[in-house]
């Protein structure tokens, strides 16, 4: 674009004023910060009868920065913690952003480490059940570590939906208690199921607990309903369509069995047909014992999405190795990874880690997507054995696969007309790309797209079906799958972004479609690219935001 010399004067001040206005609007706005304390036993003091806290412990120096604040919260957290820090991790607001340089440098005696949040991460909202995690809201309910929950960001996917009564996830698994305080007024029982060791439990927690109620802990689609029932009936899944037929528009199977029959398929298309989606486990069956030859159903039927485990929490694996009573280094549960612990040959832990194929759930050229399973929230044992509060020390395909079905209720409470053939496709352009971790690539074409994204999902739904926003496909690079999607936001971008081999997409937008950069369309004879713009593009029905969103 040609600019002349004078309207580059002009826009160069215009937005030298946009900065100065923007900085001085964001220095008296509500601020957001994270801190962590060198001691995990510093727990500070305020009193909270005012309308702002005040500042009631022994350490002057700490008082004499805080006085010159308006603090509105100063409370731990284990959000965005690194295991050893979970403790010594703080999230505060103030009236201004000045309070991190005075704090990092005036209490430096008391506080090592110092964060802004992004205005953009602002947009979250916390149920009052939150457990540990919690920031913005205040956990009343159980004190537990729900930090797979934040792997996923949810409170992302909740400032926008927190789910929909009319929207209802079935539940094939183990009894479900339809008078615990967070299946209550919003499960209806189909068939009567074992008790199963409490399966049912938490693969109904997981997926749709209620939350925001003050008592337990909380679900993916915590405002959805639920639709239980029993588990089996291999060669006609009629369980599962007598939810369907009922209405549910996603049901979780949390089992497998290893034989396929034809007339299950048949019934996985018709309860397609009817508008449900089938969410299934891949299996526990880790690589070493079974590579990729292990093929478990539903989740290997045509119209189902076959969900695995994946790892989430720790970002970097040079900061959790640690040393087996052998002698052997490891690291474990690292961010991005496909298998829970990692080794390193010659026990050299400056090359590049291996996965302990042991370690792996199932994995095959069926599964679509991964999930966090290991230090899940245990409810079963909280409610069976004594008010327990344990965790999984391991990885399972069953408690992973809730995740993915509270996922879809959640697209469908957000945006009710949604098409299904989108379901998938927005799932997998919305999760995050792994295939560039060395260690992972002895497993490619197995794993699906990478980690589900729960926030990031909700949050390009949103923006494809917003007119105003922009929505944006980058980061993931695809040689199979058929994508659909339609678009009504003001812009579509593709960035960083790649669709080869057999991979095919069908983009029909209402405005406009950007090719921007490291964007690659270069399908073989088998795939297909078709991009379309329609002016004439009508939604079915608009969008259904959680109220209020401030």
């Amino acid at each position: 674009m040609y600019v002349t010399s004078s309207f580059q004067k002009y826009l160069f001040g215009f937005i030298f004023l946009l900065v100065i206005q923007t900085t001085m609007y964001s220095q008296t706005e509500e601020q957001w910060f994270f801190f962590r304390a060198k001691d995990t036993l510093f727990n500070p003091q305020f009193d909270t009868t005012e309308a702002y806290l005040t500042y009631t412990g022994n350490d002057k120096r700490l008082r004499k920065v805080l006085e010159g604040y308006k603090i509105s919260a100063f409370k731990k957290t284990y959000r965005g913690a690194k295991k050893e820090d979970l403790k010594k991790t703080f999230f505060v607001i103030a009236d201004r952003a000045d309070l991190l340089n005075d704090i990092l440098r005036k209490a430096r005696h008391l506080f090592e480490f110092g964060e802004l949040v992004r205005e953009e991460d602002k947009k979250i909202f916390e149920p009052n059940d939150y457990g540990l995690s919690s920031t913005i809201g205040e956990n009343i309910g159980l004190p537990v570590d729900l930090t797979y929950l934040d792997d996923i960001n949810m409170p992302k996917a909740w400032y926008y939906t927190t789910g929909s009564p009319d929207i209802k996830i079935g539940i094939s698994d183990g009894y479900v208690d339809t008078s615990y305080v967070d299946f209550k007024g919003k499960t209806k029982m189909f068939k009567r199921a074992p008790v199963a060791n409490g399966h049912g439990y938490n693969s109904a927690a997981n997926a749709a607990a209620q939350g925001n109620n003050g008592a337990g802990t909380v679900g993916v689609c915590y405002d959805c309903g639920m639709y239980s029932t029993t588990y089996g009936a291999f060669k006609n899944l009629k369980i599962l369509l007598d939810l369907s037929n009922a209405g549910a528009k996603v049901i979780n199977c949390s089992w497998l069995n290893e034989t396929y029959y034809e007339t299950a398929q048949a019934a996985i298309d018709e309860m397609y047909d009817n508008g449900t989606i089938i969410v299934a486990a891949a299996g526990n069956k880790n690589w070493g014992e079974v590579k990729d030859n292990r093929i478990g159903y539903p989740a290997s039927y045509d119209k189902v999405i076959s969900v695995s485990v994946g790892y989430f929490r720790n970002k970097e694996y040079k900061d959790v190795i640690g040393k087996s009573e052998n002698g052997s280094y490891y690291a474990q549960n690292v961010y991005g990874f496909v298998g829970r612990s990692l080794g390193f040959k010659n026990n050299d832990t400056t090359v590049t880690p291996h996965i302990w194929h042991v370690s792996t759930s199932t994995f095959n050229e069926h599964v679509d997507i991964l999930a966090p399973s290991t230090g899940q929230f245990i409810l079963s044992e909280y409610l069976l054995h004594g008010g327990q509060l344990n965790y999984h020390e391991y990885s399972t395909t069953s408690g992973a696969t809730p995740f993915v079905a509270g996922t879809v209720g959640l697209m469908f409470s957000l945006y009710p007309c949604l098409p299904l053939d989108e379901v998938e496709s927005i799932l997998k352009l919305a999760s995050v790309n792994i295939d560039h971790i060395e260690a992972n690539k002895v497993f490619e074409g197995t794993y699906g797209s990478g980690l589900l994204d729960t926030g990031g999902t909700i949050e390009l739904l949103y923006k494809l079906y917003s007119e105003d926003e922009i929505a944006t496909l980058q980061g993931q690079h695809f040689s199979r799958w058929n994508f659909n999607l339609t678009a009504f936001s003001k812009e579509v971008v593709l960035t960083n972004q790649k669709f080869t081999g057999e991979s095919t997409l069908d983009l029909v937008a209402k405005n406009s479609i950007v090719i921007s950069k490291n964007t690659v369309l270069k399908p073989n004879s088998k795939g297909e690219i078709k991009l379309r713009i329609d002016p004439t593009l009508q939604k079915s029905c608009e969008l259904r935001l959680r109220q209020p969103r401030e």
